[in-house]
């Protein structure tokens, strides 16, 4: 399981990593399990990116393809993708094909 592990120098916190056990024993250097360590949830608006950044990964192999048969609704739709936090309906209304 990845837990939170930092790495200590001279007793302060220089860097931190998400890892298992088993990689961290393979570190140099003094590496402390983060006990408490605070889980932060993404914002409405970072959730939307993410969406969104899926979204253009997922039609990423119809834009090559010119005889595709949704490749002009692709490409429409990929320009309201990338537009879309820039619009009064970000993050509420996601745009569609």
């Amino acid at each position: 399981m990845e837990k939170v592990y930092d790495k200590i120098v001279d007793g302060e916190i220089v860097n931190s990593i998400v890892a298992n056990a088993n990689f961290i024993a393979t570190q140099e250097g003094t590496w402390r399990f983060r006990v408490n360590a605070p889980i932060v949830l993404p914002t409405v608006e970072q959730e939307a990116r993410i969406w969104r950044n899926n979204e253009l990964k997922a039609t990423d192999y119809i834009v090559p393809i010119v005889d595709h048969p949704s490749h002009e609704a692709t490409l429409a739709y990929r320009v309201l993708l990338r537009d879309w936090t820039l619009t009064e309906d970000f993050p509420a209304t996601k745009p569609t094909i």
